[in-house]
């Protein structure tokens, strides 16, 4: 998904030829199976009118983020994000910059709501 969030429509071989730039063993099938599967979840989407299929990611980084902590909370707080965002704070894992973006949004966001 890097890859193809970097550098937006790839061939399987352009895939597997970055993913394995010094393999003595061919993974084709390795690259296939996997592109399958992302296929599957409709993370990636295939062109097929061209002979040599192109693909490219459908989910961008933020959303597959945002689905995969969601799933996390889910697993270890219930579904809670506050002690995620809680525990990265008092471990300074979030600088002062990323705080002052959340805050913005939170204030966007009552805004929205009181609003309404």
């Amino acid at each position: 998904m890097e890859l193809l969030w970097q550098q937006n429509r790839l061939t399987a071989r352009q895939l597997r030829e970055q993913l394995y730039p010094n393999s003595s063993k061919a993974q084709h099938g390795t690259v296939q199976r996997l592109l399958q599967r992302l296929e599957e979840k409709e993370f990636v989407s295939r062109d097929r009118t061209l002979s040599v299929h192109i693909f490219h990611a459908l989910i961008s980084r933020e959303a597959y983020a945002g689905g995969q902590l969601e799933s996390l909370a889910q697993q270890l707080t219930g579904g809670s994000l506050a002690p995620l965002i809680t525990h990265l704070i008092d471990h300074k894992k979030i600088s002062r910059k990323e705080i002052n973006r959340l805050r913005n949004i939170l204030n966007d966001d009552s805004s929205k709501r009181s609003k309404s």
